[in-house]
């Protein structure tokens, strides 16, 4: 039996309830000024219902996690690497770096899925092009620079460059990046910034705003100030994606998705863009996992 919203109202659901609905990217939504009781309003009423079809995998390849002391990001940050099935470190082969959602880490930066297990998936019962793929912590700052905190520097600085070390991501391979929420955003971000270095972006119910005073009213950590919003607002300068493959999906009842149409209008016509029902949920995010690896996968591919 499905409970009316009115009905719903007057139970007064608060929103803590929708961080323990969607794990730690529920905390994003309400700090993120999601009224309280919102994600309950979805789910009821069935706006959140996203058919998927259960993850299937190849046999999984190693997985590797370790630490460094990052010197942009001023503290010691995570990573893991999955490798895909019949690969092993050292192994030369194109790199997916992922980017995690806000107060996420390394360790979950994906929804329902490990590093090797990603790049493991059969889609449509195909398995994906040979690929790494790493996460690393990069901490609540929207994974652009902050006077102490530079997760951008650290990602192309110091990851990137560790990562093609063991042969990931060094040419001729390919380096692509992919994040869901706040990491859809840094995704984003990340190729506007390097074309020259990021070959295909992904990005799953990405985290954005259309102005400082609304990204500021939601999450005063996000940007350093107006300035730095100007700077690394991915909506304005979409047009610097002009030659990267770009893929961006959200959800209809997502409440970032206002900002989502906008950047869409913006994107080159090649793009490949999901707007489907859905929320800013694991649901919605499990859903177009294995769509953005396989297309990460078709144009890292040599």
């Amino acid at each position: 039996m499905r409970i009316s919203r009115r009905k719903v109202l007057g139970l007064g659901l608060a929103g803590v309830a929708a961080v323990g609905a969607t794990g730690a990217f529920g905390i994003e939504l309400v700090s993120h000024g999601v009224l309280p009781g919102k994600l309950e309003l979805d789910e009821l009423d069935g706006a959140c219902s996203v058919a998927s079809a259960p993850f299937a995998f190849s046999a999984l390849g190693p997985s590797i996690s370790g630490s460094f002391r990052s010197r942009a990001r001023n503290c010691e940050v995570g990573y893991t690497i999955g490798y895909p099935p019949g690969h092993e470190r050292g192994d030369p082969l194109p790199l997916v770096v992922m980017l995690h959602g806000y107060g996420a880490n390394h360790s979950n930066a994906l929804a329902s899925l490990t590093p090797a297990e990603a790049v493991a998936l059969r889609v449509d019962g195909k398995p994906l092009a040979p690929m790494a793929l790493v996460t690393v912590d990069g901490g609540g700052g929207y994974w652009n620079p902050h006077p102490d905190d530079n997760p951008m520097a650290m990602v192309f600085d110091e990851l990137i460059p560790m990562s093609q070390s063991i042969g990931l991501g060094r040419t001729p391979q390919r380096i692509g990046t992919m994040g869901i929420s706040m990491g859809g955003y840094g995704a984003l971000l990340f190729a506007e910034k390097y074309p020259d270095v990021i070959a295909a972006v992904a990005a799953i119910s990405p985290a954005v705003w259309s102005t400082y005073a609304e990204a500021h009213g939601a999450n005063a950590g996000a940007f350093a100030s107006a300035a730095d919003f100007a700077a690394n607002d991915v909506i304005t300068h979409a047009a610097a994606l002009a030659r990267t493959p770009v893929r961006v999906a959200s959800g209809n009842d997502d409440p970032f998705h206002p900002g989502v149409e906008l950047l869409v209008a913006r994107l080159p016509h090649a793009a490949q863009v999901d707007l489907s029902p859905g929320c800013h949920t694991g649901p919605f995010f499990n859903a177009q996992e294995p769509p953005s690896l396989a297309f990460l996968a078709q144009h890292l591919a040599l």
